[in-house]
């Protein structure tokens, strides 16, 4: 399995989105698995909790159609530090929760700007990115 933990420094929000359906190269994830290792391994200043699958489209504005499968852990409210992989139904759905994902992340820097800065700048370096 790909080593994520040397492409994320320390970001507060490290969210993959998978795409199928796609006539690019096919990709097959364990969305469970991958959340996990990456809570694991890159989130060290609070103990994260896994939100149910059924809560990730709350959470971040997006159609629950857009959604195939999902895992996500969120913060205790004292750090800003979120991971998750979410597997999308297409390339149109993925580049949609890709921008309900960045919105969340600009609004929760504003956020936390205001009582906890350098959770804040933890944010506007959050890794946001797509795979297949």
């Amino acid at each position: 399995m790909m080593k994520l933990k040397n492409m994320l420094i320390c970001a507060a929000a490290a969210l993959l989105l998978l795409s199928g359906c796609s006539k690019k190269k096919e990709v097959s994830v364990d969305v469970n698995a991958l959340a996990k290792e990456l809570n694991e391994q890159t989130v060290t200043s609070d103990e994260l909790t896994q939100a149910a699958q059924e809560m990730v489209p709350t959470i971040y504005n997006v159609d629950a159609a857009s959604v195939t499968s999902a895992c996500v852990y969120t913060n205790s409210g004292a750090t800003s530090c979120e991971v998750g992989v979410i597997e999308c139904s297409d390339d149109k759905a993925a580049g949609t929760v890709k921008s309900a994902l960045e919105a969340h992340a600009a609004s929760q820097e504003e956020l936390y700007r205001s009582y906890n800065a350098p959770e804040a700048d933890k944010l506007s370096e959050a890794v946001i990115a797509t795979q297949g």
